[in-house]
């Protein structure tokens, strides 16, 4: 029986950078993502690990894991708490991420960002994506490369979660961005967060499993499409999304662990895309591809 489902289960672990890395990597290699989220980053008070589950995990199969990455089980804390207490828990005290001209942060630190910068504010909510991940931060990476030599007419990003990435390409570029997601949930977060952030003229949203939402077709065809998802879903994108692209777009893909890589890019590939970077952050791997030639 599945437990309630405005309930989820937590563990957390308060330990050095590179153990929470090894912990986070572990435990999302190690279980299917629609059962657990695994995280690893820094707020105020140093770095820690943290793995949400969507049924009461066995414990002793938990701390087994947690030795196994090298960190000490004995400080972990189990809990089971109502979902809008932990993310607004764990996103609380978070510190600030650069990632080139991008700061993404909350609404705490919105005064520590510098004129020259672009303030991204991220506040709690039930979507993935504040900048702390090193899909996330691969993915700002590589808009950021893609902004300094060309400006997109149009850019899809497919799984938005918070909408930090449609804002990212609308800030850096003020050009159209249609952003998508299959939870509501997001949807609704990632409108309020474009809206904060001074993006909502420029990013239309909509619910969409897939390509197949009007929106989407009717603004085809795109010069940058974004999807940072998971590898099966990356696989079943690639098809469907081959004809919505400009010629010579880009396409950033993540959401990848960094096995998972060359056969993410092997599949694109076959859709007549070339991989034009590879950058892994965290265990994590953001790919770049490109239609046609160089």
């Amino acid at each position: 029986m599945n437990d309630p489902k405005d309930q989820t289960h937590v563990v957390r672990l308060a330990t050095n950078e590179a153990a929470a890395k090894r912990v986070a990597n572990l435990f999302a290699e190690s279980f299917e993502p629609e059962e657990v989220a695994a995280a690893a980053f820094e707020n105020v008070d140093g770095w820690r690990a943290e793995l949400h589950f969507l049924r009461l995990p066995d414990r002793e199969r938990v701390c087994d894991l947690l030795r196994a990455a090298g960190a000490d089980a004995e400080n972990a804390v189990f809990e089971t708490v109502a979902k809008k207490d932990w993310v607004a828990a764990s996103l609380e005290g978070l510190m600030p991420v650069r990632v080139g001209p991008f700061v993404v942060h909350g609404a705490h630190d919105r005064e520590k960002v510098s004129v020259n910068r672009i303030g991204i504010e991220i506040e709690a909510a039930l979507a993935f994506g504040t900048g702390h991940h090193g899909t996330t931060q691969g993915c700002l990476a590589a808009i950021e490369k893609y902004a300094r030599c060309r400006k997109p007419k149009r850019t899809l990003d497919l799984g938005t979660g918070t909408g930090v990435l449609a804002i990212a390409v609308a800030r850096r570029t003020r050009r159209p961005v249609i952003a998508s997601d299959l939870d509501p949930v997001a949807v609704r977060t990632a409108r309020e967060n474009a809206r904060v952030n001074r993006a909502g003229n420029f990013i239309r949203f909509t619910k969409a499993a897939g390509t197949n939402a009007p929106l989407i077709r009717r603004n085809a065809r795109y010069d940058l499409v974004l999807a940072n998802i998971l590898l099966p879903v990356l696989k079943q994108l690639a098809r469907p999304v081959r004809p919505l692209l400009a010629p010579g777009a880009t396409v950033v893909l993540s959401g990848l662990l960094a096995s998972q890589a060359s056969a993410a890019a092997s599949i694109w590939q076959a859709q007549g895309l070339r991989l034009v970077s590879r950058q892994t952050l965290d265990g994590w791997t953001t790919l770049t591809l490109k239609r046609g030639r160089y």
